[in-house]
């Protein structure tokens, strides 16, 4: 798992770009796929209120890498499983 100040540029559903701060990334021998939890910068910095987004990715030549929405409820549960266990690490420190 990859922590750092990692940033990202997404593009929302109305089609306006969003700098966003990469959580963390992670890989799943599952489904074969990468994923990549991120959440908006400039929101808040209330730590409550952020608003965390997760897309799958496929690493390709470029940097960035292609984001991909997450289709299958298991891979929801899968995510859900692994930011419970990142903020419970997090608090820890």
């Amino acid at each position: 798992m990859t922590h750092g100040e990692k940033q990202i540029t997404v593009i929302d559903e109305d089609g306006n770009e969003q700098l966003c701060e990469v959580l963390f990334t992670f890989e799943s021998e599952e489904f074969k796929k990468s994923y990549v939890l991120y959440y908006p910068l400039g929101s808040d910095d209330d730590e409550e209120d952020i608003e965390i987004h997760a897309s799958s990715f496929t690493a390709n030549d470029t940097e960035e890498g292609e984001l991909s929405p997450i289709e299958t409820e298991e891979e929801w549960d899968l995510i859900e499983e692994m930011l419970n266990t990142f903020l419970d690490e997090e608090e820890e420190e």
